[in-house]
């Protein structure tokens, strides 16, 4: 592969790992609706098995392991560090010797006439043969018996393109590295995003369950006591339309939770209708407190995008290099052994070595050209490598507010939970004893439903808060268990 090659070759790539980085942390919200692999292939996989009629049990672990194994995005970005290290090894070879042998064996018919040695010219040799005449019956048409051997050997000695290029294999074949620990990442922030959710959505399944019973007993008392005589038609009528409400209630939070579901299998590689059971409650855990200073410097020296943007520099440096080393003279060395045997008459070798040096003469307009579009396009990477550190510095910013700020939500939602819990038990025994209709405890139903809803919603964003200041801190794949607590 030769400077040019290798030039657009990483101008296709960087790009596309530009862009992966870039929307990689761009979002910072739930995950989108009715998310598809086609568009971005963290929210596909391969999947591993096909159904089977055993209900499986995943923790949070669990989960996240089968993604890491399974999921098509990190599988895209796998085959990307693959492809990357042949090309790395392209650009080795440049520097080895090559060393080719060939060898064949066959039977040969020559016509003397088509070589330029017809008659006429034969005449002229007539003095070397014995009589100084031409023998009778001499056949312008010779057969042999050939076996040729051949071994050739190649190297450059010297060629600045070829150093700086090996150079720039090398940056690209680290940042594709660090592309595919970033996609790792992305990864396990996923899968525990989607979990968490599907936690989430099992507590709103609860609580929407319980609140049905709760509105189906209300309802049994109302429909008593009104054929007691005790409770007007309109309590019972109210009731009836509470219980409604919450079965709807109930209803939507199965099937986003079937829905959540489902998500999770794709990105793990379960197949979607195999059953699954989760294994692990909504996790809840102070977090330590951090500094933006602490988290910043964290952040700097493990972020993975960072180190492939800064490899990346080093590599369209070296790119720069190559094209600007092509001024520079070139040294190569090449030889050449080979053997035949004519007939079986003897074997007769031949030999050949010899250097090449080559000079560039008139070629500034051309080598002028690529070295300022090749200086362009480091420049480019340098600014986006800038960017990203004041990038990093304002998502670890973002996210410590939004830790700290949903933290006291969490508190505020559970001092609400336990106020509307509060409210309802004593409309509850306000209606058992007849100083209330039961609209004081249809309204106090609606308000625990509503503060257990919240509650949960908070929990939820709270510990997503922690995954992505985990994944700003880029210590998401070995410590998001540290940062959710059990």
């Amino acid at each position: 592969m030769n400077v040019r090659q290798w030039f657009h070759f990483s101008l296709r790539r960087v790009g596309a790992l530009l862009f992966a980085s870039v929307t990689a942390f761009a979002v910072w919200a739930p995950a989108q609706q009715n998310p598809s692999s086609a568009t971005d292939p963290f929210w596909g996989s391969v999947t591993a098995q096909p159904a089977t009629d055993e209900t499986i049990r995943l923790s949070l672990d669990d989960a996240v392991q089968r993604g890491l194994k399974n999921n098509l995005g990190l599988k895209e970005a796998e085959d990307d560090e693959l492809t990357l290290k042949g090309e790395k090894n392209e650009a080795l070879q440049q520097f080895l010797p090559t060393i080719r042998f060939t060898g064949d064996t066959g039977y040969y018919q020559h016509d003397l006439v088509a070589l330029g040695f017809s008659q006429g010219v034969v005449s002229k040799f007539t003095g070397l043969f014995p009589g100084g005449q031409v023998p009778a019956g001499l056949s312008l048409i010779t057969r042999d018996d050939l076996t040729d051997a051949q071994l050739h050997y190649d190297q450059t000695l010297f060629s600045g393109p070829v150093i700086a290029g090996y150079k720039a294999a090398g940056a690209a074949s680290r940042s594709a590295y660090f592309a595919k620990m970033t996609a790792r990442g992305q990864v396990v922030q996923d899968v525990a995003t989607t979990y968490l959710r599907c936690i989430a959505d099992v507590s709103e399944v609860e609580n929407a369950q319980s609140q049905v019973s709760e509105a189906q007993v209300l309802l049994n008392h109302e429909h008593l006591a009104h054929l007691a005589g005790t409770a007007a038609n309109l309590d019972e009528l109210r009731a009836k339309v509470q219980l409604q409400a919450q079965q709807q209630s109930l209803i939507a939070a199965q099937n986003q939770l079937d829905k959540e579901l489902i998500l999770l299998k794709r990105e793990i590689g379960i197949a979607p209708e195999q059953k699954i059971e989760l294994t692990d409650s909504a996790p809840y855990s102070e977090l330590a407190a951090q500094t933006p200073e602490e988290a910043l410097a964290i952040a700097y020296k493990d972020r993975q995008d960072y180190q492939n943007l800064q490899n990346q520099a080093v590599e369209f440096k070296a790119i720069h290099a190559a094209y600007r080393s092509q001024r520079l003279p070139t040294l190569k060395f090449t030889s050449y052994y080979g053997t035949s045997t004519v007939d079986g008459g003897g074997t007769h070798g031949n030999f050949v070595a010899f250097g090449t040096l080559g000079l560039p003469i008139f070629r500034e307009a051309g080598l002028r050209g690529d070295e300022d579009a090749s200086l362009a396009q480091k420049k480019a990477v340098d600014d986006q490598l800038a960017d990203l550190r004041v990038h990093i510095d304002q998502q670890v910013r973002s996210a410590l507010l939004d830790v700290n700020a949903n933290a006291k939500l969490v508190d505020v939602a559970r001092s609400n939970v336990d106020l509307a819990a509060r409210e309802l038990s004593d409309e509850t025994d306000r209606v058992n004893a007849g100083v209330d209709d039961n609209l004081p405890l249809v309204t106090a139903q609606a308000s625990l439903a509503a503060a257990q809803t919240n509650l949960v919603e908070s929990l939820y964003q709270y510990n997503v808060s922690k995954l992505l200041l985990a994944r700003a801190c880029g210590v998401l794949e070995t410590q998001y268990r540290d940062y959710l607590g059990k």
